[in-house]
């Protein structure tokens, strides 16, 4: 027997993993479907000189990453921010905006798998570009919150915070910003690391930064607009450039979702910087709030990134869910349905009407039913485990003892329910019977 496994941090799906699979991605499609979002796709492989131009070298080490047979570098994409950006970014001047994007796709990365967390995974990805207000924002976590419940979440919270807030705060206190990127990448990491390794971060960085940190723990610890303007105000601060202009526009984003009656998942949370360089904005976090340790969701807005890689300067903003950690949630809750094989019929017949039968099965196939029979020949009863086994709502019986070739059976499965019908008004009758 060969002991042959799939890859560490790679999985096989088999069909009833499929299942499970698809109806994710349905329930994932059809909301995206109904806020107007367009489907796309891309290669698998890209440059690696896109990827580092995002994210910096050190991602290289995060990478399925190699020299193909023409010589250049290249990688398997770890996510799609950096690849939408280059599609929109080729073609933005040819585009109607807002453009609104959605996409489901595999995506790797060369990391120690754990849980919620493997090197080959598909994410669910929205975008909004060419829209620099909050309402584009407001439509991301919308949606989002929108794919949750459709799943049957109802208990999670988005936790909502701003970078640009974090950039202007961290400016007016003195930090260059040449350290600024750096310093957020650790505070984003105060949750996990506590005070004393934060405090060792910072001091790398910059020494005097550490001066700053309780400081920098209050602020993480806002929770609302109110308490924000007094964080500001207690420190002279309220003035300073742009900042009292974006505590507006977050408290008209925090007031839009209340008016659709979303409130009572938001949370105003400045502990969520996201480590990521690219993010300019609003950001956000998606929890399930017994479960919390791992984000269901992680997005936010992404100004610059086009002009990052050599585009023209596009706003944007995005949200990516991944299919481990979700997945993982809804079998925990059993929010899952019983996802079966899905046969409409099954066509039982003897030797005499097989050919007679199979005709019958390729029309209704070709009808865009689900039709099954058996492969090798098996008496009547056998063929009807077999149709129960394979998931048929119906058995359509051909040819049994006194029913000529023009006449059918049909069997409700479920109900156990029989009755007979001409051949020529089959379609019809199948419409009817229970």
């Amino acid at each position: 027997m060969c002991a042959h496994q799939p890859l560490l941090g790679f999985r096989d799906f088999y069909p009833d993993d499929q299942r499970v699979l698809n109806y994710m991605f349905d329930v994932m499609r059809k909301t995206a479907l109904s806020f107007g979002f367009e489907e796309y796709s891309s290669p698998i492989l890209e440059s690696i000189e896109l990827l580092t131009a995002k994210s910096g070298d050190e991602i290289i080490g995060q990478l399925f990453n190699f020299v193909d047979k023409g010589g250049r570098h290249v990688a398997l994409r770890p996510e799609m921010t950096p690849v939408i950006a280059r599609m929109i970014g080729e073609k933005v001047n040819a585009m109607k905006k807002p453009i609104k994007w959605f996409n489901i796709a595999e995506n790797f990365r060369y990391e120690r798998p754990q849980k919620g967390r493997l090197r080959a995974f598909f994410q669910f990805n929205i975008d909004i570009f060419g829209e620099s207000g909050y309402r584009a924002d407001v439509e991301i976590i919308l949606l989002t919150i929108m794919v949750m419940q459709n799943f049957g979440l109802r208990d999670f919270v988005v936790r909502l915070s701003d970078r640009c807030l974090w950039t202007l705060f961290l400016s007016a206190v003195g930090i260059e910003e040449r350290n600024l990127t750096e310093i957020l990448c650790v505070i984003d990491k105060i949750e996990r690391e506590g005070r004393e390794k934060t405090s060792a971060a910072l001091n790398k960085i910059c020494p005097h930064v550490d001066s700053l940190l309780d400081s920098i723990v209050q602020f993480t610890a806002i929770g609302s607009v109110e308490a924000l303007k007094k964080f500001f105000e207690a420190r002279g601060l309220l003035g300073f450039k742009g900042i009292s202009e974006r505590i507006s526009e977050l408290s008209c984003l925090i007031d839009t979702l209340a008016e659709v009656g979303v409130s009572d998942c938001i949370a105003i949370d400045f502990g969520i910087v996201r480590g990521l360089a690219y993010y300019t904005g609003f950001v956000f976090e998606f929890f399930d709030r017994d479960l919390a340790s791992r984000a269901l969701a992680g997005g936010g807005r992404y100004d610059s990134l086009t002009e990052k890689l050599g585009y023209d300067s596009i706003p944007a903003v995005g949200l990516a869910i991944g299919d481990v950690t979700l997945c993982d949630l809804l079998r925990e809750k059993n929010l899952l349905p019983e996802l079966k094989k899905n046969t409409d019929y099954f066509v039982i017949f003897d030797e005499i009407s097989k050919n007679h039968a199979l005709k019958l099965t390729n029309e209704l196939r070709r009808s865009g039913f689900a039709v099954e029979y058996a492969l090798h020949d098996v008496s009547f009863g056998k063929q009807l485990r077999m149709a129960s086994q394979n998931g048929a709502k119906f058995a359509l019986i051909c040819g049994e003892n006194e029913y000529s070739a023009a006449v059918v059976k049909v069997k409700n499965l479920l109900s156990g329910n029989e009755a007979v019908t001409e051949e020529s008004k089959l379609g019809e009758f199948l419409t009817t019977f229970q």
